[in-house]
């Protein structure tokens, strides 16, 4: 038999105010597994995210996470079951240095896992460990992206969401991001994709989903909606 998901989530709705924006999604994740989430802007797609997360104050629907049910979780009771959340907008504290603003979030797995030490993340951003005791005020915006990633992964997750991880960098640093991405993946930890370059998205996940006016069009191994005719018109490209 397989295993169960690590994340399932059923029929899920979210409104802001009086706009509804998630029309009953169905979605799942396998332990090790990568998810690519794609559409045009103002799809739904981050709204799917904060959604899991439990940001989203008016949702309805079933969310279970490690065989949980979490669908009326808060976001910290999220992110200690196991979920690590990379935001578009980096969230890097400012005030604190490089080191502070990992060493802050380091912690053990849920089921106490210890891989991604404090050494392990320096050695896969190399930028950072230069950087150690700069503020994340400091940093360039490819830097900040990396400092969000490393301090995601000092929680030990089992599952990492990166909402919009390449936008805005220079192109060496998109590179930089992908390949981590690539180390991520092959470390064993799930992921969640949503980035605008489809084809780097499709190239690293096992699935993907498309979205579009807040309902799933379009989902199906990578390799299939690779060669869809209707992903491109979906898209918007």
């Amino acid at each position: 038999m397989a295993s169960p998901p690590f994340l399932q989530a059923q029929g899920l709705h979210a409104w802001y105010g009086s706009s509804h924006v998630l029309h009953g999604i169905d979605l799942h994740i396998q332990r090790g597994e990568t998810l690519g989430l794609l559409g045009r802007n103002g799809m739904g797609k981050s709204t799917l995210i904060r959604t899991l997360l439990g940001h989203v104050a008016q949702r309805e629907g079933r969310i279970h996470i490690d065989g949980r049910d979490r669908s009326s979780a808060r976001p910290h009771e999220v992110a200690r079951a196991g979920v690590a959340y990379v935001p578009e907008g980096r969230g890097v504290f400012p005030n604190l240095t490089v080191r502070e603003n990992l060493v802050m979030a380091a912690r053990p797995g849920p089921q106490g896992q210890n891989d991604w030490t404090l050494q392990r993340v320096l050695q896969t951003f190399p930028r950072l460990g230069e950087r150690l005791n700069n503020l994340g005020a400091q940093l360039s915006g490819g830097e900040q992206q990396m400092l969000s990633i490393g301090r995601a992964l000092m929680t030990h997750p089992t599952l990492i969401i990166l909402d919009e991880a390449t936008e805005g960098l220079a192109p060496l640093i998109v590179a930089e991001i992908w390949r981590v991405i690539g180390e991520i993946r092959g470390s064993g930890i799930a992921t969640l994709i949503v980035d605008r370059d489809y084809r780097k998205v499709l190239a690293q996940a096992d699935r993907a989903l498309v979205l579009q006016k807040g309902q799933v069009v379009l989902q199906g191994s990578a390799a299939t909606l690779r060669d869809d005719p209707q992903l491109a018109g979906c898209l918007g490209v």
